[in-house]
């Protein structure tokens, strides 16, 4: 494993993985990690329709063999139903933290009353959190800047590298006295 850390970005859907159009979502995540992160990262992207089994399989692959220690998905969240991010998602992990979907949920809907709609969520497999994000590419930079902050300590937590955020874009939380581990 590399001493770089790695982040999965998944786009999960059926029109962007069979190319019917342009996948803008994985790419947005891509962008607003780069402006979040001050520490080098290295990113590993899959695209994936929307299917339960595939989902699953795909984040199990990038949490126990790629070693990502973040994975960020998008799209597959909605009411549809062939929205079944979340169910994969709670299906992979060992915990799930609800408080990274109510307060993406809480932030959109300053923006707009469908985030009710929303069933992100996020939760930790080993040593790695995964965090479904919205499909939409202004959607995800609002709420991963928003659930950003918790982010670093929470991989701090469950034993994954310490991520390093500009602090002219993203302030991270860690308590008085949380030092940086030597190398």
């Amino acid at each position: 494993m590399s001493a770089t850390p790695r982040i999965g970005i998944v786009t999960i859907s059926d029109r962007a993985s069979q190319g019917v159009y342009e996948d803008k979502s994985g790419p947005a995540i891509r962008e607003e990690l780069t402006r979040i992160l001050s520490c080098p990262w290295e990113a590993v992207v899959r695209l994936i329709p929307d299917e339960r089994p595939g989902i699953e399989m795909t984040l199990i692959e990038l949490a126990d063999a790629e070693g990502c220690c973040l994975v960020c998905t998008t799209g597959g969240t909605g009411p549809a139903p062939r929205d079944v991010t979340p169910e994969a998602t709670a299906a992979v992990c060992e915990k799930i933290l609800d408080g990274f979907g109510e307060r993406m949920r809480a932030v959109s809907l300053n923006s707009v009353p469908t985030a009710i709609l929303s069933r992100q969520l996020a939760g930790t497999r080993g040593k790695t959190l995964i965090v479904n994000l919205p499909g939409k590419p202004a959607a995800i930079a609002e709420c991963l800047g928003a659930v950003f902050p918790a982010i670093p300590y929470c991989i701090d937590l469950i034993g994954g590298p310490y991520l390093e955020t500009n602090p002219a874009v993203c302030a991270a939380f860690r308590p008085k006295g949380a030092t940086k581990p030597k190398p």
